[in-house]
């Protein structure tokens, strides 16, 4: 066996390592680590006065619930944005969002914003995760919407990506392929992490 098959067991072991372990969260438990999450804010990030548009995710009900911090960005005037699946193997999309906006279903039972919301390119990009690490190397679910989407945009201007997580779900150390790409911060309950440092 080659060592990228290898890699992909070793992702494979860990996700259903991980999704094992969040199946036993309580709702009070997942609603508290959301609530500090927001509590700490992005100010880690030193945005000052000027606006950026932060793209956020709409959770699963099993993943971390970005909405109370999506809320408190909202409530500061930063714009923000929500991906839109463009199809198999291409990155996503992102349109303008606001808290209350109508979305639509799509794949998987994920909101996204309606086709008439005007689409943005993010500065910071939130982003969902199953496992992180101190590298900052993210195990997401294996479709590589996110690695995609990371290599696109870095590859037009800099931005930063934060991963918002519990802070369990940290690992040594993430398998990782050279297509995947590495997030600069994870936020997480206890406050962020400012990775590869």
């Amino acid at each position: 066996m080659n060592q990228s098959a290898d890699i992909l067991l070793e992702k494979r072991a860990l996700r259903s390592q991980i999704k094992t372990w969040r199946a036993r969260l309580a709702a009070q438990a997942m609603a508290h680590a959301a609530d500090r999450v927001a509590a700490h804010g992005l100010s880690f990030l030193e945005l000052g006065p000027q606006r950026r548009v932060i793209s956020g995710f709409s959770s699963l009900p099993e993943e971390f619930r970005p909405w109370p911090l999506l809320r408190r960005l909202h409530a500061e005037g930063q714009p923000l944005a929500m991906p839109v699946m463009q199809g198999k193997d291409r990155p996503l999309l992102f349109r303008a969002w606001a808290p209350g906006d109508a979305m639509n279903r799509a794949i998987w039972g994920i909101a996204e914003p309606k086709s008439d919301k005007p689409p943005l390119v993010p500065d910071i990009v939130l982003a969902p995760l199953l496992a992180f690490d101190a590298a900052g190397w993210r195990l997401g679910y294996g479709g590589g919407y996110y690695d995609r989407t990371l290599r696109a945009l870095r590859a037009r201007k800099p931005i930063v990506a934060v991963g918002l997580a519990y802070d369990e779900q940290q690992v040594d150390a993430v398998p990782h392929l050279d297509y995947d790409e590495r997030l600069d911060w994870v936020l997480r309950p206890s406050g962020p992490l400012k990775c590869g440092q």
